[in-house]
């Protein structure tokens, strides 16, 4: 923030430029010469001084003049000569360019110091930071972090992004890693192509991986790495997409199924625990005995916190999840871990479930997270549970996430409905005369 701009100083035509106050940094622009250089033809050198923070700048003009003709308090030539004015026309010229130098470092967020004003003033530049090193090294300090501050998907997240930004610039521009100042908005637009032609990704999961990378090239902004945000007017909107849930006859259906294979009736038997706890794969995963306890109205919740989020999660035990839960109290696995269910890896559960869907005759597709579609929309909204408790249940930091469940509730919106013109059939308000 500026906090005050003073415009005293020399009495010279450019009084108005000589001081300059920000953030507690003052620059202050002198020239002068130096009687003690003079040359053979009489003429002695013209310096130029920078002055911040009481620590000083000198920079030789390369203009010599006639030391009577040079007017100390003006810091100018006196006469109006075409000579005179052409040197008091260059001295006006670096003058700015100081000023443009400061006004540089504080468009920036730099700090105004004598050695960031010689370095570009002599036009040297920083060392070229790189992106793919920036990344790294923000991906490096997520890792140490997991646990305490992030997740590990988190990290997986960030890990993955790396990779496809790796390749989109191998693959696009041949090279394997570029200068952060010259990415531009062109790369961010070849980069989302990329990743649908190439990569295959949806929409959804374009805006997700795009989304991670600016938060790096936000990183580059607030360490003024970059003077300008190559995003700036790129759109990153995501598309809405109707999320798959079972029915009641459907989630009957998938209870009631028996199965030749222990394997699968496992996997069933934790899909429909996800069903009625509405947790994530990774949640019931790690799911420990110790998350069970009593809550305030004297029966079994799960406390937990979300993976994902780290929220905090409190749900109480519906009777079908706490059956499944007593069912493999003494399962081995679960007793040798400590876990409450024997979850194998999510890409068994997926390939499980696919099985599982054919047998059952159910056409949609099933993974882990249909079940968390499903807690939310057939078992708990439709049965008239507030999306308010809904959305803490599934441990959401923000209730609009919830809401696109409410969204595709046909069967709630129709009850409702119902409600209503009984409501006004009773009035006698519903019928013309």
């Amino acid at each position: 923030m500026i906090e005050h701009l003073d415009l005293g100083g020399q009495k010279s035509q450019f009084s108005t430029l000589n001081r300059c106050t920000f953030m507690g940094d003052i620059i202050r622009v002198i020239f002068y010469t130096r009687n003690t250089k003079i040359n053979g033809a009489g003429l002695v050198p013209i310096y130029m001084r920078v002055t911040i923070n009481g620590q000083r700048f000198n920079a030789a003009t390369s203009r010599y003049v006639d030391p009577v003709k040079w007017s100390k308090d003006g810091e100018r030539l006196s006469g109006k000569s075409k000579e005179n004015r052409e040197v008091n026309d260059f001295l006006a010229t670096l003058r700015t360019k100081a000023f443009s130098i400061q006004k540089k470092l504080i468009t920036i967020e730099r700090p105004v110091t004598v050695e960031e004003f010689e370095r570009r003033w002599h036009g040297i530049k920083e060392k070229s930071r790189m992106l793919l090193e920036i990344f790294q090294h923000h991906n490096d300090q997520i890792k140490k972090l997991i646990g305490l501050q992030y997740s590990f998907s988190t990290w997986r997240r960030y890990f993955t992004s790396l990779e496809h930004t790796r390749h989109f610039m191998q693959d696009t521009y041949g090279f394997s890693d570029i200068q952060i100042d010259h990415i531009k908005y062109e790369f961010i637009t070849d980069y989302e192509f990329w990743l649908k032609t190439k990569r295959k990704c949806n929409h959804n999961s374009t805006i997700k991986y795009l989304t991670n990378f600016k938060k790096v090239i936000h990183l580059c902004l607030k360490n003024s790495w970059l003077d300008r945000d190559p995003f700036a007017g790129y759109k990153m909107t995501k598309r809405e997409v109707e999320r798959a849930f079972l029915t009641d006859d459907e989630l009957n259906e998938l209870r009631s199924k028996s199965f030749s294979m222990p394997r699968v009736s496992q996997v069933r038997d934790i899909f429909i625990f996800c069903c009625y706890t509405g947790l994530a794969y990774v949640d019931v995963k790690k799911l420990t005995r110790s998350e069970i306890a009593i809550g305030i109205d004297g029966e079994k919740w799960i406390f937990t916190h979300r993976e994902k989020t780290e929220t905090a999660t409190r749900i109480p035990l519906l009777t079908q999840a706490l059956e499944i839960l007593d069912r493999y109290k003494d399962n081995p696995e679960c007793t040798n871990k400590g876990r409450l269910l024997p979850v194998p890896s999510n890409q068994k559960m997926n390939s499980y479930l696919k099985e599982i869907a054919s047998l059952c005759e159910i056409s949609k597709k099933l993974t882990t997270h249909t079940a968390r579609h499903t807690f939310a929309t057939t078992v708990t909204l439709t049965n008239g549970v507030p999306i308010e408790t809904v959305s803490r249940m599934l441990g959401h930091t923000n209730i609009k996430t919830t809401q696109h469940y409410a969204k595709i509730l046909d069967k709630k919106v129709s009850e409702d409905m119902q409600v209503l013109k009984n409501k006004i059939a009773r009035s006698g308000r519903g019928s013309y005369p």
